[in-house]
């Protein structure tokens, strides 16, 4: 899907703020002073940022603030910043899967290549589709309307398929005079070899913990140091989780409670988070069971002397779904599945020494 600017990014509610993460601040001003290439490739664990980095970096070299070095803008105040911040940039072009689009906040432009409104039927993709990246080939050929460049911001980029991946790369070889590309991913290996290199590299690391957690309480999340691990130190990933309603409290009691077989605790996620959930209560027992630390729960929290045969198993099999997960399933029995193998992986010898005595006393009567 090929957007065009919206008041929904990540980049501030306050158009004089360049960035609302502040952890954003400093690879904005760096990259905007030290980075000319036709290209870049924005990149960390996760969702670090990534997009919103993007938006500004556009939004800074498209500022018309000349007196401003390059390092102090966006001004957030020149016509440029206001048509960025009213969604209507003539300039600046986003790609995004279709799929993506109300997440993100940014609309369609009208006529590039996407079958989209009421009368439609067909499932938003999650790829990003080659009519769409002609599109914004197109696009970034043609004359910069305010004169400081056309700017593409593509979004994740690992989603554009393998055809809509060749027609990029062909852009990117032979790359229009003025027009500079802004790729963001959390997974650049997933990308074309060549499209990397043809890339200057800006790499987003973890933000420091103590500025995830005041950003997080800046956004209303409750025990933010909680859904912060539990979304292993991502913090806008950890804020999506608390407004699909994950609270502390939840995501506590989830090994104990998948320990015991409960899949109700689950009931009603996406399969993809499911599986993503019960991933973590799987590493962090197979930590304890090498004798390291847990990452996503605390220590108290996680199930201990469970058999490390019986979670690689479990760790395995999780995996396999995890490949699958995005695709239609029987939900609810899925998941049920998933749970009772985490029972059987995270039984303790406690544990099994209690089902085994119940076995017992039920092959004696």
């Amino acid at each position: 899907m090929t957007a065009r600017g919206s008041a929904g990014d990540d980049t501030g509610g306050d158009p004089a703020e360049p960035v609302a993460m502040p952890w954003l601040v400093e690879p904005l001003r760096r990259t905007l002073a030290t980075r000319s290439a036709h290209a870049l490739l924005i990149h960390g664990p996760g969702n670090v940022g990534q997009f919103g980095l993007a938006l500004a970096l556009a939004k800074g070299w498209l500022c018309e603030q000349s007196d401003l070095p390059l390092a102090e803008r966006p001004c957030g105040r020149c016509a440029s910043c206001r048509l960025h911040a009213a969604c209507s940039h003539p300039d600046l072009l986003v790609l995004v899967p279709e799929a993506l689009r109300g997440a993100l906040g940014w609309e369609q432009g009208a006529g590039e290549g996407e079958e989209v409104g009421e009368g439609s039927r067909k499932k938003p993709s999650k790829d990003i589709r080659v009519e769409a990246v002609r599109a914004a080939i197109a696009f970034a050929t043609t004359t910069s309307a305010r004169g400081r460049g056309k700017f593409v911001v593509v979004h994740p980029a690992e989603r554009m398929n393998e055809v809509a991946a060749s027609a990029f790369l062909k852009t990117l070889e032979e790359p229009p005079g003025d027009a500079r590309f802004l790729l963001c991913s959390a997974a650049p290996d997933q990308l074309l070899p060549t499209i990397r290199s043809r890339c200057q590299q800006v790499v987003l690391p973890i933000p420091a913990h103590g500025d995830a957690v005041a950003w997080l309480a800046g956004q209303g999340v409750a025990d933010p140091a909680i859904l912060l691990a539990a979304a292993g130190g991502q913090p806008q990933e950890a804020a999506e989780q608390a407004a699909g309603g994950l609270d502390a409290a939840m995501w506590l009691a989830l090994p104990r409670r998948i320990a015991q077989g409960d899949a109700s605790v689950l009931q009603g996620w996406p399969l993809p988070l499911a599986v993503a959930a019960l991933q973590k209560v799987c590493h962090d027992a197979l930590c304890l069971a090498c004798g390291g630390a847990p990452r996503y729960f605390p220590r108290d929290r996680v199930v201990r002397d469970a058999s490390l045969a019986a979670l690689l198993r479990w760790s395995r099999e999780l995996a396999r779904v995890a490949v699958d997960a995005e695709h239609p399933w029987a939900v609810d029995l899925a998941i049920e599945s998933l749970v009772e193998q985490g029972r059987e992986a995270l039984k303790t010898p406690r544990s099994q020494q209690r089902d085994s005595r119940g076995l017992s006393l039920h092959s004696r009567r």
